[in-house]
């Protein structure tokens, strides 16, 4: 998997490695997915199947990126990377009751439901697959949970609220980092909301046996990337964000028992680049030929027929904002792989090597005793880095359409705003959306986080194109502007209240085309 989550479920949605979607971050503007990308939702279009969502999208909450636009059929999801997080804005001021009774986004727009997240998504899950029992489906049934905030039911907590998540490993020869007690608190929270998914998970599987369907159903289970917090992960080193094992090895169980008879452990590596090419083979779709799919079907090494993946390299990167040239970038290769948390010109003896046979959890650096290793897997981490970064839609970051007749209005969130980086919660920051616009009189709402405390300007700029307003209500979080005439453009979209002393970043912005 990749170290995190965006770049992860675009590599899955299409087979590419996510520089190449235009994905780079879970946020800052970097987890939009270029609308040209082909997901698995289209692919399997072109044979009748109707497509369905339902959780964690996080590749772009507004049209041409949504799942709707993007070959999915039907879609009830929460918006950026997580719910109670500040770009999905209809629960982030639930606070701590985020993952309850949420408003949700149907088909593009809000709805609300009553409820535990992962029950609602479940259920809508369960209500998808009955309705299209008798035709074929693709359900991607995607769990926000156990994300922060770690929110979970008192009937799930209970079962964990008296346990010690460090204890029981005393005679456990893998290594174990120590657990505070905040560790230990997150640890009992996580492991109650997978107690949670495990029973949803079930009560699926289950309908898939009431309806007949098990037999011939192709179930995939699989996470995104490695822990947020730290707990016992089988001895691997790192966690979330890192390229280590511990950051980027994950559970992967497929089920589909009218071709793949009985229980089999397959040990050679693969990735999440390969799901798209081994659905599209299981479901006889041709791959798209016009684009690289830097994915490998995984039934063949299913099925026990010779392959030769050994030599296949696998890149693994991840930092705020874009990839840094040998900083958190990894590449594995056969049994080998060379970790980089170093310099850009550093030489090779400043990077990590490791045997994963021989050495599972990356504690002995290898190094100098295999330099001549190390170097030709520099020669392939250089070749996939210059190739990754050089992607068209990684270079030309996919805009977000303002006034198009698929979505209007468009409310823009902080998760998918650029500029400073680790924009969140701040007030005085600078931000901006890159933006299409289609010409026309719109109607303009601009929401604040804090209610606004002094007199000041409103100021949108759109390119060279600036519209101001003074502003002397205070007491205030929504400030309009009506009638703004926008030309047709493709820029960046710059808005913030201009005070005496402060420039304060709005929380959301919506913008209506009225004529």
């Amino acid at each position: 998997m990749s170290p995190v989550c965006a770049p992860t479920r675009s590599s899955l949605m299409t087979g590419r490695f996510s520089l190449r979607t235009g994905i780079r971050d879970t946020y800052n503007g970097g987890a939009i997915m270029a609308a040209n990308e082909i997901t698995i939702a289209e692919l399997l279009k072109k044979s009748g199947y109707k497509s369905g969502v339902f959780g964690k999208w996080h590749l772009g909450d507004n049209y041409p990126s949504r799942p709707n636009d993007q070959g999915f059929d039907e879609s009830v999801i929460h918006l950026s990377g997580g719910m109670g997080q500040v770009g999905d804005i209809t629960t982030y001021f639930l606070r701590d009751s985020s993952y309850f009774n949420p408003i949700l986004w149907h088909n593009g727009k809000t709805e609300a439901y009553k409820g535990y997240c992962t029950d609602i998504f479940a259920n809508q899950a369960i209500r998808f697959i009955e309705k299209n029992r008798n035709n074929p489906f693709f359900c991607y049934l995607a769990f926000n949970a156990p994300h922060t905030p770690l929110q979970v039911p008192d009937k799930y907590y209970s079962m964990y609220k008296d346990i010690d998540p460090a204890s029981g490993f005393e005679n456990d020869n893998r290594p174990f980092v120590p657990m505070t007690e905040k560790d230990k608190e997150a640890a009992r929270r996580v492991y109650a909301m997978v107690s949670n998914i495990d029973d949803n998970v079930g009560k699926l599987l289950r309908k898939l046996d009431e309806l007949k369907l098990t037999e011939n159903t192709l179930v995939i289970y699989m996470t995104d990337n490695g822990p947020q917090q730290q707990r016992y992960i089988a001895g691997m080193r790192g966690k979330k964000g890192s390229v280590y094992r511990g950051g980027v090895r994950v559970p992967f169980f497929l089920r589909l028992p009218s071709v793949f008879n009985g229980k089999k452990q397959i040990e050679t590596t693969a990735a999440h680049i390969d799901v798209f090419p081994t659905i599209a083979e299981l479901c006889h779709v041709d791959l798209p030929h016009d684009r690289e799919i830097d994915g490998k079907s995984l039934v063949p090494l299913i099925k026990n027929k010779p392959v030769n993946w050994e030599q296949r390299p696998l890149f693994f990167y991840w930092t705020r904002h874009y990839p840094e040239l040998y900083n958190n970038i990894a590449i594995q290769k056969g049994d080998y792989k060379l970790v980089g948390y170093t310099n850009y010109n550093a030489e090779i003896d400043s990077f990590e090597l490791f045997d994963i046979d021989e050495d599972p959890y990356e504690q002995t650096n290898i190094v100098t005793s295999h330099a001549g290793i190390a170097k030709e897997l520099k020669k392939n981490l250089d070749a996939y880095y210059s190739n990754l970064i050089g992607s068209e839609n990684l270079i030309h970051q996919p805009p977000i359409f303002i006034g198009n007749k698929q979505e209007n209005p468009v409310i823009l969130n902080r998760n998918d705003a650029g500029g400073e980086r680790g924009i969140w919660s701040q007030e005085e920051i600078y931000g901006k959306w890159r933006v299409k616009i289609t010409e026309g009189e719109y109607n303009i709402l601009v929401k604040f986080i804090n209610p606004i405390k002094e007199a000041g300007r409103m100021v949108i700029e759109t390119g060279a194109v600036i519209n101001q307003m003074k502003n002397r209500t205070v007491g205030v979080d929504v400030i309009e502007m009506k009638n703004v005439h926008l030309k047709n453009m493709d820029c960046d979209l710059i808005p913030y209240y201009k005070t005496k002393n402060r420039r304060i970043f709005p929380f959301w912005i919506e913008l209506k085309r009225v004529n």
